[in-house]
């Protein structure tokens, strides 16, 4: 009988090397990853999410999210027997109804969770906002005041920049819910000093052969800087019809890296936050991070301190190419492909 419901989910936090994890684990024989990235149905489950924040009505989670079990259950149909079966809703450690969904559904699943210093993580999410042309505010400290605002108008989460940092009670939820053995929790500082390391623990907790090697050199998800023309943006990287055209009559050896060349200079590099702004920002999460913790058996003073950085926030184990995003243009729609 096809599988029909996942083994192990990944519940988060969004930016905190989700994306990476989810295509290395998709090298894996003897894993088989949901096609939908993100099915969020735990999340959303007989309603439709319609959030209506800048973007929202194109985003992936109003466009793409499952809500029902049989469509749900469609997305492992195509499994192996024997395959070990995953998802990464990057949404249900935040989105409080997810916990107990989830345990009604499949009570005995594996569930892994990043955590990612909290100002790293909601500047990472800031940053990729800003990218794709949704987040105005070129300062970050007014994006955040005016979160409360956003979610009162039910902005979708990507908008909620500390709550989804604020990982204490979140963490609690499952831990009520799930005996200790299903949960497995890891910091983003982990894949960032021994990813290896990192990815075996992973496949032992899921039940796989963890002396299978898999390629963690390719980056996801890049977010490093912000276009300075969102028309030209769009042109490059969205299907339209004079593309079509241009992709008939200019050839790919010449077609391809201009285009890459113009995305690059359409590109304006996103600069990192300063020691005294992250140690501002820090301070609204202290307690929190003190809280976590303890329940996860984890020092976490190295988030306390703001010189304590990992990297510059530009979401190295989650991002791609490591700059330019060129490799963007390739994967789109866009002419030069």
């Amino acid at each position: 009988m096809a599988q029909t419901m996942p083994d192990f989910l990944i519940i988060g936090a969004p930016k905190s090397g989700t994306t990476s994890l989810y295509h290395y684990l998709a090298q894996h024989p003897q894993i088989f990853m949901s096609p939908n990235k993100e099915p969020h149905f735990f999340a959303f489950e007989g309603e439709q999410p319609n959030f209506c924040g800048s973007g929202d009505d194109k985003a992936w989670i109003n466009t793409r999210s499952v809500v029902t079990l049989a469509e749900y259950q469609q997305l492992f149909s195509a499994a192996e027997p024997g395959q070990k079966c995953g998802e990464a809703s990057t949404m249900y450690l935040y989105l409080e109804k997810s916990c107990d969904r989830i345990f009604h559904h499949i009570p005995n699943v594996k569930l892994i969770a990043f955590l990612r210093h909290p100002v790293d993580r909601a500047y990472s999410h800031y940053k990729h906002l800003r990218r794709d042309g949704r987040e105005w505010e070129s300062d970050f400290g007014r994006a955040m005041q005016e979160e409360a605002e956003r979610i009162q108008q039910n902005w979708s989460p990507a908008w909620h920049y500390q709550q989804i940092g604020l990982y204490s009670e979140q963490i609690k939820r499952y831990q009520r819910r799930f005996n200790p053995e299903q949960l497995q929790i890891y910091l983003y500082d982990d894949l960032l000093k021994n990813p290896q390391a990192v990815y075996r623990s992973i496949f032992e907790f899921i039940g796989v052969d963890a002396a299978i090697d898999i390629d963690v050199s390719k980056r996801h998800n890049t977010t490093t800087a912000v276009r300075k023309h969102k028309l030209l943006h769009d042109f490059l990287v969205k299907p339209n019809g004079l593309k079509n055209i241009l992709r008939q009559v200019i050839p790919a050896q010449i077609r391809q890296p201009l285009s890459a060349k113009v995305y690059r200079k359409n590109a304006t590099a996103i600069p990192a936050l300063s020691t005294s702004q992250r140690a501002e920002l820090t301070g609204l999460f202290e307690s929190d991070i003190l809280q976590l913790q303890d329940l996860i058996d984890r020092d976490l003073s190295c988030w306390l301190s703001p010189l304590s950085r990992q990297g510059d926030g530009s979401n190295q184990a989650d991002s791609s190419n490591q700059g330019d995003g060129t490799n963007q243009v390739d994967r789109s729609e866009g002419w030069a492909a």
